[in-house]
């Protein structure tokens, strides 16, 4: 197998300072130095001393708090509903079929499009004209927005656009698709403009509108990608296999992009 020339971390680091989630979510991390960890490590075998060890070091670990939605993830149908259209139960991060996270990729750019925006078929069906591309099965659909400008920024939260219900069926029941992404904290727009949505015609089911419409045809969404902006509109290989998790609604993926 021919190594790509180019291969584009599209994940963002786990870490105690960058803002990329509401506050009940944040992560915690607690870092263990080899220091600190000496003791602990001489205690596995009787008699021996921290000062035993290599400069008194033991080995570093780290302690995390975290849901499995933190950093950049992949969704699993079980996250958004509990079984879908026909009764039958949704599928946990641990029971996804692995071939559909290696697969050709697609970004679809819409950085242009204001924040709080909802993607509509004619949207993604320009789109891909523009870029002159016809979507196949299990291809890997990436949405660039503009809020991945903002990664480390305040305001990160309130940028981006959102997949709408109908665009994401449109890529999900009518073109096959079952793995998508976006460089946004979520794939609905952004609480902030949802909230504002509600208030005015009280249709709850609009506010995770996206998410929901994997009810009518199951698939998974990567949250939270970087630099998608690096990437040519088609032509690379998408690698995001998530953490194998048991019963879990997500799992953690370290992203990457591959292209000559």
């Amino acid at each position: 197998m021919q190594m790509p020339s180019k291969i584009v971390d599209i994940s963002m680091p786990l870490d105690n300072e960058t803002v990329v989630d509401p506050d009940i979510m944040r992560p915690k991390i607690q870092y263990v130095s080899q220091h600190e960890n000496a003791e602990t490590m001489a205690g596995f075998f009787e008699g021996m001393r921290p000062v035993d060890l290599p400069d008194g070091e033991g080995w570093a670990w780290e302690i995390m708090t975290l849901t499995t939605h933190n950093g950049t993830h992949m969704d699993a149908p079980w996250h958004y509903h509990s079984h879908d259209k026909d009764g039958n139960p949704m599928q946990t991060i641990d029971e996804l079929p692995l071939d559909w996270f290696f697969r050709p990729g697609v970004k679809l750019d819409f950085r242009e499009m204001p924040d709080g925006y909802v993607i509509q078929p004619n949207d993604v069906e320009a789109e891909l004209k523009r870029i002159d591309y016809v979507l196949k099965p299990l291809d890997i659909v990436l949405i660039n927005t503009k809020a991945s400008e903002y990664y480390g920024k305040d305001g990160y939260l309130e940028h981006g656009i959102g997949m709408g219900k109908e665009a994401t069926l449109y890529l999900t029941r009518d073109h096959g698709i079952r793995v998508t992404g976006i460089d946004a904290w979520g794939w609905d727009a952004p609480f902030y403009y949802a909230k504002q949505q509600y208030a005015k015609d009280k249709n709850p089911l609009k506010v995770w509108q996206g998410h929901w419409a994997g009810i009518e045809q199951p698939y998974c969404h990567m949250e939270k990608l970087l630099k998608l902006e690096q990437l040519p509109p088609h032509g690379f290989t998408v690698a995001c296999f998530p953490w194998k998790i048991k019963g879990a609604s997500g799992g953690y993926v370290r992203a990457v992009a591959m292209f000559d």
